[in-house]
């Protein structure tokens, strides 16, 4: 006997296929399967990022003798001043969509109009800020010496400031400096631009001025950098300096381990391309809303799909500012 299979309302209930799956339309479980992808990238990177930093522990820079300009601000030591405003610059934009999407979902355009523009100010600010401190970080405020073993010497005076090299150099106004080519050198090795001192001047104003100290990149037990004393900053600057660094980039770097510069540009510099892919983003959205298209649909669901990409590009922020700036 056989029994025949029909279709019963039953199973209607349990699939009745559409496009809603979870009560959720497919643009935004589209949205919410590329932010769970891209967190799982960025989990990758911050975790490599501490392990490299756990590795290299004891010798890796101290993001407030890093991070420590400020706008208009040279020469005064701000540590974390201006990345906290851009902290809070991020973080404020991501509550003014938070307030665009409410207006959406009440269908009001004039306030979905003014809070995705402040939504759009906030993420192009911050987009500008981090370009700021990316050309500061690269050309580098004070400058320091490489040794062979590629450590970083760092000049402070008597009381513990930072002491640029333009302010220690005695320049030799008598010696050419040639820039090292493949063609007259070792043939897989192009120096790149010269810098501004050689060592020679470098040490010369070290030994006349009595004043100056050598830090090095070693942290001590204390977390703080080593001092040398006067005799030991000496003898390193004659028997172990080999270059001038200013500033950072993926080969040397003024503050420390060039494997911080790395990271440094490679994360920031992919969330901020996240951020202003947001902007770009947001515009075209900001667009539409003027231009009605979505009050014609009856709702402003693009708004909370753009929304919750912008959330995230925030929420990520949040653990960048955390492992590069706050531990």
């Amino acid at each position: 006997m056989e029994t025949a299979v029909t279709k019963t309302g039953t199973e209607d209930k349990i699939w009745g296929g559409g496009n809603e799956p979870l009560k959720v339309s497919y643009g935004k479980m589209m949205m919410w399967f590329f932010i769970v992808s891209d967190a799982l990238t960025f989990s990758g990177f911050l975790a490599a990022y501490g392990f490299s930093r756990f590795k290299f522990i004891d010798s890796w820079p101290i993001a407030d003798q890093v991070f420590n300009h400020f706008p208009f601000l040279h020469g005064v030591d701000a540590p974390m001043y201006y990345v906290a405003l851009m902290t809070f610059i991020l973080i404020f934009s991501s509550v003014t969509m938070v307030l665009a999407v409410d207006a959406g979902h009440h269908m009001k355009q004039k306030k979905v109009i003014l809070y995705m523009f402040l939504t759009i100010i906030g993420g192009a600010i911050f987009v500008g800020s981090q370009a700021w401190e990316w050309k500061n970080f690269i050309k580098g405020e004070y400058g320091a010496v490489e040794t062979k073993g590629g450590q970083i010497l760092q000049f402070l005076d008597t009381d513990g400031h930072r002491v640029a090299l333009k302010d220690i150099a005695i320049i030799d106004t008598h010696s050419d400096r040639a820039q090292h080519e493949r063609k007259n050198g070792v043939w897989f090795y192009k120096e790149g631009t010269l810098p501004t001192y050689t060592v020679e001047e470098i040490r010369a104003g070290f030994v006349k001025n009595k004043d100056l100290l050598i830090r090095t990149q070693l942290l001590t037990e204390k977390g703080e950098k080593t001092i040398l004393s006067r005799e030991e900053s000496l003898r390193r600057l004659k028997t172990d300096a080999i270059g001038v660094v200013e500033g950072a980039n993926l080969i040397h770097n003024e503050y420390g381990t060039p494997l911080f510069a790395n990271f440094f540009f490679f994360i920031t510099g992919f969330h901020g391309f996240h951020v202003l892919s947001g902007v770009i983003i947001n515009i075209i959205i900001f667009i539409n809303v003027i231009l009605g298209t979505y009050e014609r649909r009856k709702n402003y669901e693009m708004v909370e799909k753009v929304g919750l990409y912008w959330h995230f590009v925030d929420l990520v922020w949040v653990f960048v500012f955390t492992f590069f700036y706050l531990v």
